[in-house]
């Protein structure tokens, strides 16, 4: 809750177009939660973002459009390891999709 609070007011200071959500999560699902929240609003209807669509930009730390902006061997020391163990390609897909449905921006 506290975190989507922090996004808001964030997003409410700087403008959506200023404003990329970056996760981590370690699978798709939570992911796929946590960035229809940031976008498409709270799907539990609980936090500060239930019924508030932002549309915010949202990647997860292993996408290819994070990887290819960030320095390889910082990406490779803080992700490398993560990045072998997830299902990177149920996460690109889950993230995709989000962004297809509720992003207001486009990659």
């Amino acid at each position: 809750m506290e975190n989507q609070k922090r996004v808001k007011e964030l997003t409410e200071k700087h403008g959506a177009e200023n404003v990329v959500v970056l996760l981590g999560a370690a699978e798709a699902e939570a992911a796929g939660l946590a960035a229809e929240t940031v976008t498409g609003g709270d799907p539990t209807f609980a936090g500060p973002l239930a019924g508030v669509q932002l549309g915010l930009r949202v990647y997860h730390v292993v996408e290819p459009q994070f990887k290819g902006e960030v320095d390889a061997d910082v990406y490779e020391e803080q992700i490398g390891m993560m990045e072998m163990v997830l299902d990177v390609d149920e996460i690109i897909e889950e993230m995709t999709e989000i962004r297809g449905e509720f992003c207001k921006f486009n990659d």
